[in-house]
């Protein structure tokens, strides 16, 4: 018996879980950084804090989100790593399943559905396979 794959999310619960995973992604940074400013009164560590901690949530989200990693550390640049923040919430709230197109690198793992779920991508991480001691040919005649 084949286990259908579960059904995408709605557009409802993709938004709040969205919402949720931002805010996951930028509050304690705007938190930690207004505490820093109170407590030394450099208004400069306060965006330090807090763009090194969108930095951090982006680069740490990012290849799930069909990012590099390295794409991700432009999290830690002010109001576009927010806007980086939003975009892979956004996308992290519908995984497994994906309605945005694979990156070239990643799409020898990644397929389209069919059936009911038309217009989207799954792109499972591969299977891990126990590395096997291997073992030398059988002795035979060699060749010339």
């Amino acid at each position: 018996m084949q286990r259908r794959p579960p059904a995408p999310r709605g557009l409802t619960t993709r938004a709040t879980l969205a919402a949720i995973l931002f805010a996951i992604a930028v509050v304690p940074g705007w938190t930690l950084g207004d505490l820093a400013e109170r407590a030394s009164g450099w208004p400069v560590l306060d965006w330090l804090i807090t763009c090194g901690w969108s930095g951090l949530a982006v680069a740490w989200a990012a290849p799930w989100g069909s990012y590099r990693r390295i794409d991700g550390w432009l999290g830690a640049v002010p109001v576009y790593g927010w806007y980086l923040a939003g975009i892979l919430a956004w996308r992290l709230a519908l995984l497994p399943f994906r309605d945005w197109e694979p990156r070239p690198d990643e799409s020898w793992r990644a397929r389209w559905l069919t059936g009911d779920h038309v217009g989207y991508w799954r792109a499972d991480p591969p299977v891990r396979r126990p590395v096997t001691a291997g073992t030398r040919p059988a002795a035979g005649r060699r060749t010339r």
